[in-house]
Formats: C-alpha cells, sequence, structure tokens
C-alpha cells in the first residue's frame, strides 16, 4: 500500500472509532431522559381498540 493510502485509512479508522467513542461518553454521561414524548410508556393509546378495516 502507498503511503497516502495507510495515512487515509488510519484517518478513516480514527473518524469511525472515534466517533463510536465520543457518543458513547455522551450517552454515558447523559443518558437518561427526564421526560418523555408523546407515545411513550404513559401514554393511554393501548386502552382503545385496534382500528379494523373492512377489506
Amino acid at each position: 500500500m502507498t503511503p497516502i493510502a495507510v495515512t487515509f485509512m488510519v484517518l478513516s479508522i480514527v473518524i469511525v472509532w472515534g466517533g463510536l467513542l465520543v457518543s458513547a461518553f455522551f450517552l454515558r454521561s447523559r443518558g437518561d431522559v427526564a421526560d418523555f414524548p408523546p407515545g411513550a410508556s404513559d401514554d393511554h393509546r393501548e386502552d382503545e381498540g385496534i382500528i379494523e378495516h373492512d377489506t
């Protein structure tokens, strides 16, 4: 492999794995959500019946 190919390979590995590590650390520090958007686990839409269509 040429030196330029090795350089770009190392650069791409650093970008991909670095992004994975940064996102994992970000989720670890701020992983909990204070309040959920509509449709979360406390939503009561499951109390309604299933929509049935005549086909």
